[in-house]
């Protein structure tokens, strides 16, 4: 009989997964229980001020080139094929399944069952069993806790299988590689072998959510949200290193979420419990909220710089990783929100890094133009963050989330569409990227400045502001805005070279309409318009 403990072990047990002859299963284990774990079994080690700090190997990040959906006849026809979806057999899925049953045979595994959606009219239950403790407490940061009385007959809508041990074989399973993420819908199991980066336990479940959700009307959604002062919502929609963290983490707005919210007819709700940070060169004076979580019991610190004597944390240190990471509940963010919930957004904001700087730092978008640039998510690589970048790279990623997004884009994009008709929002363009120049001449976008112009967005204050047409994108520019000088509004102004300006801008908006090529079949005549505008 397997050993099994825990302040609650669910009725409805492993069996029925086939996972058997298991050496002892951990359910539902307190954050301090599983820390507890995690260093006995030397997967982390603590620093100074409690955060629990774990290196994920070689896996730095998603593997998204490893991620697959099994080709079940029920999803064949609704998933969007591709590169970014990958199909694989049924049979092969099985091969893996049965291998990963077996290779978890005589071994520990922990379980977190945890809900994924703060709307109870449309929550996710999902159950997450991990070989290692440091990856289920991040499951349990990262996902909503149930109360006590649903974990005794918690039934998994879906189950999530984490097995950094497990190689899958290329060579008759249909694998690119050892490892593999990949996604059954008719057995709703995530199978996650050969990589240890926890982000993958999280992203798998919202590209679940991505594919069930539109088929009731509610948009998924890759953003952060937070809720003013007034109850007006705003939503942030971005890719990873544009700010939606930083900018949504405002002490003066309650927080619903930082990365995984649905937009649907009860309003705008969290998928998570948690948040999941970038820290690199995290500063405490720019991003005090977030910083302050670095220092505290409960936090997960992925490949974080930590000096073995004094377990000081050294944020500024890149050299295992850029992309280093902190998992906390979203509690531990002040004047965060206690239910993930809140009504329809009054603002959307989309946010861009453009490292060629020549987008305006802030710009009002029609709801045709707002579609173009959800279809278009472009932001821009540095040199430096990946291997082989060298020069400032167009990165356009549909709906701001490409990689988790199952149908296809234009799904999406009319959703959002129809939400926003009906719901009056406003829609902004905020370039987080650079100004005075590209990468390499001109600099980072003030935070400061950034935060003066969402502000006065989410006020009201820019909307009365006197705007002009950018002449490369057609989108609206302020002529002011408090607490931002004038001239850092017109990004031409900021450029010391005026024809280099014109001649970096012409690029990139060439680069948009090449780009938007792919979608303008599947669009109204009106957004096409608003694409050749943009594009112009």
């Amino acid at each position: 009989m397997v050993q099994q403990s825990g302040p609650y072990i669910s009725s409805n047990g492993l069996e029925t997964l086939g996972l058997k002859n298991l050496a002892h299963v951990h359910w539902n284990y307190t954050s301090a229980q599983l820390v507890e774990e995690a260093m006995k079994r030397g997967e982390a080690q603590l620093a100074k001020g409690g955060a629990l700090v774990a290196d994920t190997g070689v896996h730095t990040g998603r593997s998204p080139n490893d991620k697959f959906i099994a080709e079940d006849p029920s999803v064949k026809d609704t998933i969007d094929w591709g590169t970014v979806n990958r199909g694989m057999s049924t049979e092969n899925f099985e091969k893996i399944h049965a291998r990963m049953l077996k290779h978890l045979e005589g071994k520990e595994v922990f379980v977190q069952d945890c809900f994924a959606g703060a709307d109870l009219d449309h929550r996710l239950p999902v159950r997450v069993i991990c070989e290692q403790a440091w990856h289920n407490m991040f499951a349990r940061n990262m996902f909503i806790q149930p109360e006590a009385a649903d974990l005794k007959d918690f039934a998994p809508g879906f189950t999530v299988i984490q097995c950094p041990s497990f190689e899958a074989d290329p060579a008759t399973e249909g694998t690119r590689s050892e490892t593999v993420i990949a996604v059954s819908y008719e057995k709703k199991l995530v199978l996650i072998g050969g990589t240890s980066y926890a982000g993958e336990i999280k992203k798998s479940i919202f590209s679940v959510l991505n594919y069930t959700l539109p088929g009731k009307g509610i948009l998924p959604m890759h953003c952060s949200a937070n809720i003013g002062p007034e109850g007006d919502v705003a939503i942030f929609f971005g890719l990873s290193g544009t700010g939606k963290t930083t900018l949504s983490a405002d002490a003066s707005r309650t927080l619903i979420g930082d990365d995984e919210h649905g937009w649907g007819p009860n309003g705008v709700f969290n998928f998570e419990g948690g948040c999941y940070a970038k820290v690199i060169k995290l500063s405490p004076e720019a991003e005090p909220e977030i910083y302050a979580t670095t220092q505290k019991f409960g936090t997960i610190l992925e490949n974080v710089v930590m000096d073995e004597g004094t377990r000081e944390l050294d944020l500024d240190d890149g050299s295992k990783t850029e992309n280093t990471r902190a998992s906390y509940p979203l509690e531990f963010i002040p004047n965060a929100s206690d239910t993930g919930r809140g009504g329809h957004p009054k603002n959307i904001i989309m946010l861009t890094a453009d490292a060629f700087g020549v987008l305006p730092p802030i710009s009002k978008l029609t709801p045709e133009q707002a579609m173009y640039h959800f279809l278009s998510g472009y932001t821009a690589k540095v040199a430096g963050t990946e291997k082989g970048v060298k020069e400032p790279q167009a990165t356009f990623s549909t709906c701001f989330g490409a990689a988790f997004m199952p149908r296809h884009p234009t799904v999406y994009g009319k959703l959002l569409a129809e939400l926003m008709e009906k719901h009056g929002a406003n829609c902004w363009l905020v370039n987080t990227g650079w100004s005075g120049g590209a990468y390499g001449v001109g600099h980072r976008m003030k935070i400061s400045h950034t935060r003066a112009m969402v502000n006065a967005a989410l006020d009201g204050t820019l909307a009365k502001a006197e705007f002009t047409t950018d002449p490369n994108f057609g989108v609206q520019v302020p002529t002011s805005c408090p607490n931002v000088p004038d001239e850092v509004l017109q990004p031409k102004s900021t450029w010391d070279d005026k024809a280099a300006y014109d001649a970096a801008a012409a690029d990139v908006a060439a680069r948009f309409e090449k780009n938007f090529a792919q979608f303008e079949e599947h669009v109204e005549p009106k957004v096409k318009d608003a694409a050749i505008r943009s594009a112009a």
